[in-house]
């Protein structure tokens, strides 16, 4: 098998993919989006510059974290990431949709107010990776400054920064307290949900130098589930047996129901509106302002319907279990503040399929 990942080093889901690959022992090399590959045929058959993207041997491009993830659970040999057992399972989809949708927060955050002089010179690596370090600077402040201009479209000002600090501060704390007893979130293997929360807490969180040093002071049992997930032993570890959700998870689960799940309903009421409108055409980047509370401060981000598709995917899961497994993880979802978990309604149908986010009516 002959895979090529086009990713870099300061990307919160090139990190995500390249830890995931590691552990289920994929071989494949990495190449920058610099390279001539990328630039004359990944970004033309994908439709814009955006990392990682996999090649495989025939030439297929797989785009989005979880598509590649996907494809690697179904292609290749050896234990899955995605647990059988219905509450681990449902627990570890919430997870990686609150790690790639909602720790995008702090992990721009902290990058952009405590480490941009560092993160342009990274930039500047990958743009030229040949270059002197002034020129690479120079090229990584021109390429950063679009994901600078993102910054205040996630909602992040000086109102709700200190917010945004609060609760990234408390979520270490209590990510600290289940990695002082787990190697991973349910047990002695990753799962799909320790990958979603892979890509902030190590491209940005862990890897940028003020975010690291803060997580190793406040977090030392986070830091080095970081480690074992960016180097890992592959193929290896067991889920916790008789579908055990730790009680040190409730919190990290019950902040999840807190902060991120009323935005996504916000998104969702935006989207409803946007689709009935416009019934045949893709899904944009953005359908608005929504609303955001965390830690009582109020805020407004754009409204993501990609999110909606990753949440998407635990609400196809929970619609999927019956009897004694949908009671059970109704009971986990009680338990966390997440019953409105139960009676979501998407407004359509969200599909991801080459390249692109759509959508469909229900049913």
């Amino acid at each position: 098998m002959s895979v090529t990942m086009f990713g870099a080093p300061p990307s919160l889901f090139s990190g995500k993919a390249r830890a995931y690959l590691d552990w289920k022992g994929v071989e494949f090399s990495e190449k920058l989006p610099s390279d001539p590959d990328f630039i004359s045929k990944v970004i033309p058959e994908v439709g814009r510059p955006v990392i990682p993207v996999i090649q495989l041997d025939d030439g297929t491009l797989l785009q989005d974290t979880t598509v590649i993830i996907d494809h690697f659970e179904r292609q290749a040999n050896g234990p899955s990431i995605y647990p059988e057992t219905p509450r681990q399972r449902l627990a570890a989809l919430l997870l990686e949709c609150f790690g790639d949708e909602w720790l995008v927060i702090p992990a721009m955050h902290y990058r952009w107010h405590y480490n941009e002089e560092w993160i342009y010179s990274e930039f500047g690596k990958t743009a030229l990776p040949g270059g002197t370090p002034q020129d690479q600077y120079e090229a990584g402040k021109q390429r950063g400054a679009m994901f600078k201009g993102f910054v205040p479209m996630l909602g992040i000002n000086e109102h709700t920064a200190p917010a945004i600090e609060a609760s990234y501060e408390a979520l270490l704390g209590e990510l600290d307290a289940h990695f002082g007893s787990h190697d991973f979130l349910f047990g002695s293997r990753p799962s799909i949900g320790d990958y979603g929360l892979i890509g902030p807490l190590y491209a940005h969180n862990y890897r940028d130098p003020k975010s690291g040093e803060l997580m190793k002071r406040l977090a030392p049992n986070v830091a080095r589930w970081v480690e074992r997930m960016i180097e890992p032993e592959p193929l290896s570890g067991e889920f916790l047996a008789d579908d055990e959700i730790p009680a040190t998870l409730v919190p990290i689960l019950a902040r999840m129901m807190r902060e991120h799940l009323p935005y996504l309903k916000s998104v969702a009421e935006l989207l409803d509106g946007w689709a009935a409108q416009n019934p045949d055409a893709e899904v944009p980047r953005t359908v608005g302002m929504a609303d955001f509370t965390i830690e009582g401060v109020t805020g407004q981000r754009a409204a993501l319907p990609f999110g909606l598709w990753m949440f998407q995917r635990s609400l196809d899961y929970l619609a999927s279990l019956n009897g004694d497994a949908r009671e059970d993880t109704k009971a986990l979802l009680c338990k966390c503040g997440g019953d409105a978990v139960v009676e979501f309604k998407m407004p359509c149908r969200l599909n991801f399929e080459s390249f692109k986010l759509t959508h469909s009516p229900l049913g």
